[in-house]
C-alpha cells in the first residue's frame, strides 16, 4: 500500500513499503519537445557540402551544425562560431514553434532534434575559444539541463567548470 506526504518545496515522497520513498515533483516538468524532420538532414547523409546544405535549407539546424563542424575542422574559429549561432537561433525558433517555452527536455534521443543541439554544443565550443567564458558556461548549462545524453554525446571538454 503506498502513502504519499507532502515536504517542503512542492515535493512528494511516497512511500511504497517496499524500497523506501520515491521523490516526484507535483509542478511538473514540461513534455520532451520533439522538432519535425529537419529539412537537411537528408543532403547531410548522402555527403552534401554543409554550406550547400545551409543555404538550400537555412532553418535547417543540421545543415549549420555540420557547416559550424567543418568550420572548426579547417580552424576557422570565427566561422564556426558565426554558423552555429545562426543554427542555433533556427533551432530556437523551429523549438518555440512547437511548444517549447524557454525551457524543459530536448531528448537527442528523437534524431530530428540533434542539429539543434549540435549547434549548441559548437557554439559553447566556439565561445570558449573565443574567451566568450560567460557564453560558454551559460551554453553549458543549457545543454545539460536540456539533454544530458547530448551533452555526454557531444562531449563537454571546452565548458568552463561548473561553481
Amino acid at each position: 500500500m503506498a502513502r504519499t506526504t507532502a515536504s517542503p518545496g512542492g515535493r512528494t515522497q511516497q512511500w511504497t513499503g517496499q524500497t523506501g520513498p520515491v521523490s516526484t515533483n507535483l509542478l511538473g516538468e514540461p513534455p520532451a519537445t520533439l522538432l519535425p524532420a529537419d529539412p537537411g538532414q537528408g543532403e547531410l547523409d548522402a555527403g552534401a557540402d554543409p554550406i550547400d546544405v545551409a543555404r538550400r535549407h537555412p532553418a535547417s539546424p543540421a545543415g549549420w551544425a555540420a557547416a559550424s563542424h567543418a568550420a572548426w575542422r579547417d580552424g576557422r574559429v570565427v566561422e564556426s562560431y558565426a554558423f552555429a549561432r545562426v543554427g542555433y537561433h533556427r533551432g530556437l525558433d523551429a523549438l518555440r514553434r512547437h511548444g517549447w517555452k524557454g525551457y524543459g527536455p530536448i531528448p537527442w534521443q528523437h534524431e530530428p532534434n540533434r542539429g539543434f543541439l549540435s549547434c549548441l554544443a559548437a557554439l559553447g565550443r566556439a565561445s570558449a575559444a573565443i574567451g566568450e567564458n560567460d557564453e560558454a558556461a551559460r551554453i553549458a548549462d543549457f545543454l545539460r539541463q536540456a539533454s544530458p545524453a547530448a551533452a555526454t554525446e557531444l562531449g563537454m571538454g571546452w565548458a568552463p567548470p561548473r561553481t
